[in-house]
């Protein structure tokens, strides 16, 4: 994970190298990453979507499939979400600097730059492959499957051959072009690797084009909510 993110994976590298040095882990007893099995885990990106166009207060989903090709259990699946880029070092303002699904703005003497570009209305977890988001966790709460890593989601232990599911349920809340950036981990501690069967690492982006004009909806004579046809 040397060269990219700011990532669970290469923070707990760093707190494993102060706990070699000072014979504990950060904070505890135990090392971070002692019981975090060591090498590369072998995934397959199934799924990967977020609408390329959308609308003010227009409710969406940022879905990232993940599959465990390898033979081994993944220890804790988890994903990344950053601005414009997951690479490590990023320019001020990106990456994991920013609040995931946000951008920092530029002024000066702020103490919280980050401001939403989308609110997280249902993020993954908290339980692991094959459940669904929890609609209950209250809008803009990081869910149960949150780290204590920048904007990390992890959904646990992934046995081999089965598929971790991260649905992020977003709205948009601030218009213009926005890039949003996503990187895969194994683990959290920076000792078991994910790589793609061609050995890069799990990552990628989403351009998206937020429109000013929000959707118009109307209630039918059904009671239903339905969005309009000739929306602009």
């Amino acid at each position: 994970m040397f060269g990219r993110a700011v990532t669970p994976r290469s923070i707990g590298l760093i707190c494993a190298a102060l706990a070699g040095l000072l014979g504990t882990g950060c904070g505890s007893g135990e090392r971070l990453d002692a019981r975090e099995p060591s090498g590369r885990f072998t995934v397959q990106i199934t799924t990967a979507s977020f609408p390329a166009s959308q609308r003010l207060s227009e409710h969406t989903h940022l879905v990232l499939a993940v599959h465990n090709l390898s033979g081994r259990t993944l220890p804790d699946v988890a994903v990344t979400i950053c601005n414009v880029t997951c690479a490590f070092p990023a320019p001020a303002g990106q990456g994991t600097s920013a609040a995931a699904f946000s951008e920092n703005l530029q002024m000066a003497g702020l103490a919280r730059p980050s401001r939403p570009v989308w609110v997280l209305d249902n993020p993954p977890g908290p339980c692991n492959f094959g459940c669904e988001a929890s609609s209950d966790s209250g809008a803009g709460s990081p869910g149960g499957a949150a780290t204590a890593y920048s904007n990390t989601w992890a959904l646990g232990q992934l046995p081999p051959g089965r598929t971790a599911k991260f649905d992020f349920g977003v709205t948009a809340v601030k218009p213009g072009r926005q890039v949003l950036a996503w990187e895969v981990a194994a683990g959290l501690n920076g000792k078991a690797k994910a790589v793609l069967p061609d050995g890069s690492l799990p990552h990628g982006t989403f351009a998206v084009t937020i429109l000013r004009a929000p959707l118009q909806t109307y209630v039918n004579n059904n009671g239903q909510v339905v969005t309009a046809a000739n929306s602009p």
